[in-house]
């Protein structure tokens, strides 16, 4: 009984230790992504301001020929950037990205394209390199805190690969999307070759304002797709650091609700084991009690 009652002892120990790691993520978590969604509310005015101007280009070009815009007619071969996290903790956020890669994988051999993965991320480049999978780019080390060099770097070798003749045909991104605190989701995006959408209606403000480009469309073009691509690309990794921290947070709240369950658990058992070996020690004490009175009543 007193064994039992030690490895107890040791098992709530062990676990109340456990829940105080746990309970350090959660509030590490916490402040964390009030800084991240600071710095995704800082990033719209550019987002915005950039897809702006590349749609006023597009709106007021009569011909759009760019080769960022040009979609071949038999691709050969897709490009896609996975965003996962440099750490663990954060419960299945990394696995739900993984998936939704391997269904987009599915989708594009069904198309006849071979899928060539980028992956930034140590968690994904883990799970590939555990897989012998060829990664075509590779980035880890900025998936809690990115900044935007790293998605220009980024850019610049997905944009290098598709402009190539050898390269790739189509690039999409796989990331998550940071909806709110209990919210997120998985999100799949073709960014290159970039579609033209036009609009019949106008705005409600009003007709769109006339422009005039110098030198010419084409040559404003080869500067702002470049920095449009690169702003997709940094706000998905804001997205993915937001959605990171959130799910970080909540399932170390839920490993911390778990650990104090169990040590409740684990002190009544020891309670019982206590109360069952008081109670068998009393029980010794009054035999030995009773059997010393019955040999001094039959000396008599």
């Amino acid at each position: 009984m007193g064994a039992q009652l030690r490895l107890l002892r040791r098992r709530i120990k062990s676990v109340k230790s456990t829940a105080k790691i746990t309970r350090a993520q959660e509030l590490i978590a916490s402040s964390r992504i009030v800084k991240a969604q600071q710095r995704m509310q800082a990033a719209v005015p550019y987002e915005r301001e950039i897809t702006n101007a590349v749609s006023a280009v597009l709106s007021n070009s009569t011909t759009v020929d760019h080769p960022l815009m040009a979609a071949k007619e038999q691709p050969a071969s897709a490009g896609v950037l996975i965003v996962t996290s440099d750490r663990g903790f954060c419960g299945g956020f990394n696995a739900n990205i993984l998936r939704e890669a391997e269904a987009l994988k599915g989708h594009l051999t069904e198309r006849g394209l071979t899928m060539k993965p980028f992956v930034a991320g140590r968690k994904g480049l883990t799970w590939h390199r555990f897989r012998g999978r060829e990664m075509v780019g590779e980035w880890d080390g900025s998936s809690d805190n990115p900044a935007y060099s790293d998605a220009k770097e980024m850019a610049d070798a997905l944009i290098g690969s598709f402009t190539d003749d050898n390269g790739i045909d189509e690039i999409h991104i796989v990331y998550t999307e940071f909806v709110s605190m209990l919210t997120q989701r998985v999100v799949v995006k073709r960014i290159l070759p970039l579609e033209v959408q036009e609009e019949a209606e106008e705005a409600a403000e009003g007709p769109v304002p006339y422009y005039e480009f110098e030198p010419d469309a084409g040559e404003v073009l080869d500067s702002l797709l470049p920095r449009y691509v690169e702003s997709r690309i940094y706000n998905a990794l804001l997205q993915s650091a937001a959605s990171e921290h959130a799910a970080r947070r909540r399932a170390m709240k839920s490993a911390t609700d778990n650990a104090n369950e169990l040590i409740g658990v684990f002190t009544r058992q020891m309670n019982q084991a206590r109360q069952a070996e008081i109670t068998q020690e009393i029980s010794e004490i009054v035999g030995g009690a009773n059997a010393l009175a019955d040999a001094a009543a039959g000396k008599e």
